[in-house]
């Protein structure tokens, strides 16, 4: 009997080891070998999000968010459309990427030490810097946030929004009750048919969602900004060269917009004698062979979807009906958060 237990004891041990070496085979992997052998990019997104990433009536997705994996796309492929999007609840997100269901999520998600540390994922690079406010009804005169002691308060669940709200309230020795659901448009038709005092959640969020209402003037954004929500894609652990190809991806768009290349004028910067610029058409060097791609892959992507100002602006701009000011993300020369190393 106790021959029997050793033998079991040891094929038990055998099995496990083996899903670990599988599971971590998994982890490491090249995915962008991966990405290439299959013929298109698993893109993980928000379930309509406007400016950010939402569906038409032909199912054509359109969003700052769409166009980071469609950036992605066109520097694997030259071809941005060779990504397919899979809607996500805030709930579903990460097991999707831990999975493998997507390759990435560029999914209005905020980078927290408990994600990048617990989950099994990272953050490569933040493309969007917001922060949590509040909308009410134009009609209850509340000016301020700080007059919401009281309120019933609608949101998503599986976000930092309810943790949030808890350290806003708290701190300011107020009251609350929180209404949270699994998928957004639930939380927006809830506090649209007056089941909540106030909507809560990234302040572009915000302004997005309030287009969905049934009359967006009767509601105002608060002006209190509670919390910091550095958002941007996020992979699995693992691949450092696919967090890499990510990461400059996104720097890509930041430099070209900061040596004024755009979708429109590639072939005149093409014969610019700028060191960095040559460096960003792939001229001199070799920093596309460093990601596994073609010395284009910079060239692919504005063309394809424009550098970031472009992106910002044709999603979320002042000229779009968001109507968002760059502000934060203004590139660092004018005085925004959105900066990125040099291509050298």
């Amino acid at each position: 009997m106790q021959m029997f237990r050793q033998i079991f004891l040891c094929f038990g041990l055998l099995v496990m080891a083996t899903l670990t070496v599988s599971s971590t085979a998994h982890a490491t992997g090249q995915t962008l070998e991966l990405v290439q052998k299959r013929g298109h990019l698993k893109c993980g997104v928000s379930q309509g999000l406007p400016g950010f990433s939402t569906p038409d009536d032909r199912g054509s997705w359109t969003g700052i968010d769409v166009d980071f994996c469609k950036a992605m796309a066109a520097a694997i492929f030259n071809d941005a459309s060779k990504v397919k999007f899979t809607p996500l609840s805030a709930k579903e997100r990460f097991t999707a990427i831990q999975s493998g269901e997507v390759d990435i999520i560029a999914r209005n998600t905020t980078w927290s030490m408990h994600r990048d540390t617990a989950l099994g994922v990272d953050f490569p690079v933040i493309n969007y810097y917001d922060g949590q406010g509040f909308m009410v009804r134009r009609d209850l005169g509340i000016k301020s946030a700080l007059e919401l002691d009281g309120a019933t308060l609608c949101t998503n669940q599986g976000t930092t929004t309810e943790l949030n709200a808890a350290d806003y309230f708290r701190s300011n020795a107020m009251q609350y009750e929180i209404v949270a659901f699994e998928k957004a448009d639930e939380s927006v038709a809830a506090y649209n048919s007056g089941r909540c005092d106030a909507y809560t959640t990234d302040h572009s969020a915000l302004y997005a969602q309030k287009l969905k209402l049934t009359d967006p003037k009767a509601h105002i954004v608060l002006p209190e900004v509670i919390s910091k929500e550095p958002l941007g894609p996020l992979v699995r652990q693992g691949d450092s060269a696919w967090n890499d190809l990510v990461r400059w991806t996104h720097y890509a768009s930041l430099t070209a917009e900061e040596l004024g290349v755009t979708s429109k004028n590639l072939k005149k910067m093409s014969r610019s004698s700028n060191p960095a610029i040559r460096r960003l058409f792939g001229l001199d060097g070799s920093f596309g062979a460093n990601l596994g791609l073609s010395k284009q892959w910079a060239v692919q992507i504005i063309g394809s979807v424009g550098n970031y100002g472009e992106i910002f602006e044709r999603n979320l701009g002042v000229k779009t009906p968001l109507g968002i000011k760059r502000g934060a993300n203004a590139l660092w020369t004018q005085g925004g958060l959105q900066y990125a190393p040099p291509i050298r």
